[in-house]
């Protein structure tokens, strides 16, 4: 188990000196996360989670995960941001884009947008199945779930009756206040906790994402083992022992060089959901005071026969981090086809994975030479061990690029406005 960062193909970007230079300050940020004395150190208790998380709630959740899995034929997570994309960025990545396809138990994520759609369709898949919720709110008032919640919550009590329900829905919500508590202590709902010291984007290995994680049938104590590997792994003080702050570093170096959009990319689909958890993370964490690089992402091979232009002939205003995995999930061997119609017997016995492995090494330099930093960022394998040390990797990365940017990493003050114009133009009291 080991995520590693490597840097060859930034070499003509980055000068030694430039390493030397910014490293007094990249170390400096790293310490102001890890003592806790930066700014938003409130929310920073995710550094030591992966020792101090709650055994006794673990046990109550792993409980709650296999008693969905043997009642249930789908779970519904109810959630937005930080609330819902970890989760499924895991499950995904673990299980596959077709995990609903091949798992007993169905995974449905609600709550994350307002489509009345996308809800009744959901709903309509309830239809004459064994239900279970997890409404994910630290307040309980948030619109999207909150809306979303009020329909799934009538279908539960109307199906199972109003005691029937509390057994079927699960809150994971603030410990001492908030109506969702308020709510789930009336009705009786079994409850899991948002901690009060972690911020929705950083919760993932917490109650808020361990629960599905663990209803869909992965091992939630195995990501955190992952995640403590990790804080190990990157506990070095400086660019030259540890690979966080490295990555950090960079980021930094090549955003003042005017490359200000970083490209998430990997060539295993399964990836394309912790791309979106990796866009939330670092968007909403640096996205302040005019300042920041813009996260998107890439899923190849497919996307270099769209975006795969731009990148490599477009604006030369980004760079790229390739992820990946050096052992794949499983593999097929390409075999002799007689005639050879479609000219590919000349790959016969190699294996997809091998091939795919090719592609991304050419791709890299293609970017490159096009003028494209590209990192490339590797774990060992997709299992709970190496996902729970590339989340807390992200998450070290994240946190020292914000000090190093000069932004509060840790809150998120223009997410404010859009609720405030909807609130106004919806006519709610107070707006």
């Amino acid at each position: 188990m080991a995520v590693v960062l490597k840097t060859d193909l930034i070499k003509n970007f980055i000068a030694d000196h430039e390493y030397r230079a910014i490293g007094p300050a990249a170390g400096l940020a790293f310490a102001l996360l890890s003592s806790g004395a930066g700014e938003g150190n409130d929310f920073v208790g995710w550094l030591d989670l992966p020792e101090r998380y709650d055994r006794e709630e673990m046990q109550r959740l792993k409980a709650a995960a296999a008693r969905i899995r043997e009642e249930s034929d789908i779970l519904i997570v109810a959630g937005i941001g930080g609330s819902y994309l970890g989760a499924r960025a895991v499950i995904e990545l673990l299980g596959s884009q077709m995990f609903n396809d091949f798992s007993p138990l169905k995974v449905y994520f609600l709550g994350n947008d307002l489509s009345a759609d996308r809800l009744n369709r959901i709903l309509q898949l309830c239809e004459g199945k064994r239900v279970s919720v997890n409404v994910i709110s630290k307040s309980g008032t948030t619109t999207e779930t909150s809306i979303a919640f009020r329909f799934l919550r009538r279908m539960m009590e109307q199906r199972y009756g109003r005691e029937g329900a509390a057994k079927r829905i699960y809150a994971t919500t603030d410990s001492s206040s908030g109506t969702l508590l308020a709510l789930a202590n009336e009705e009786g709902y079994e409850k899991f906790t948002v901690p009060g010291d972690i911020g929705g984007r950083y919760s993932v290995l917490t109650s808020v994402g361990l629960l599905p994680i663990a209803a869909a049938g992965f091992d939630p104590e195995a990501l955190l083992e992952g995640a403590l590997a990790g804080k190990k792994r990157f506990s070095g003080t400086s660019i030259y022992n540890n690979d966080a702050i490295k990555y950090a570093a960079i980021r930094h170096m090549l955003y003042q060089k005017g490359m200000t959009t970083e490209i998430y990319s990997s060539f295993e689909p399964s990836f394309a959901m912790f791309t979106e958890w990796l866009k939330q993370l670092f968007a909403e964490s640096h996205g302040k005071d005019h300042k920041g690089v813009f996260p998107t992402g890439a899923s190849f091979s497919t996307d270099l026969h769209s975006i795969g232009q731009f990148i490599q002939d477009g604006t030369r205003t980004l760079f790229e981090t390739m992820v990946g995995f050096k052992t794949p999930r499983s593999d097929l061997e390409l075999f002799e086809l007689p005639g050879d119609g479609d000219g590919l017997n000349y790959l016969s016995g190699r294996t997809l994975e091998q091939v795919n492995a090719v592609a991304q090494q050419a791709t890299a330099l293609a970017h490159q030479s096009g003028g494209v930093p590209v990192l490339s960022i590797e774990a060992d394998a997709m299992d709970e061990a190496n996902i729970g040390e590339l989340i807390y990797f992200f998450e070290l990365v994240c946190g020292v690029s914000g000090y190093l940017l000069g932004v509060n990493p840790f809150d998120q003050p223009g997410v404010e406005s859009y609720k405030k114009n909807m609130f106004h133009l919806l006519g709610k009291p107070g707006y």
